[in-house]
């Protein structure tokens, strides 16, 4: 038998982190809102990992996998 581990949501607003990482995606402020403040400025610092990154961020964050600084999935509720 399978078992199914629930997986805990974050309360953050899964509709907020996308649009922050959209609007200011290399700038990691999607990062900050989501409680990752230290990845946040190495994000800051280097643009995104010079925009591959935070490409990957928004990949993640559309698919519903990205998580906050508690490990908690922000998902589309």
């Amino acid at each position: 038998m399978s078992e199914q581990v629930a997986i805990e949501k974050s309360e953050k607003d899964w509709t907020v982190v996308l649009i922050l990482a959209l609007v200011a995606g290399p700038l990691g402020v999607h990062r900050f809102y989501a409680g990752k403040v230290g990845t946040g400025i190495f994000q800051f610092l280097t643009l995104g990992g010079f925009g591959i990154w935070s490409l990957i961020d928004l990949i993640m964050i559309a698919l519903g996998k990205f998580t906050d600084g508690d490990g908690k999935v922000i998902a589309n509720k």
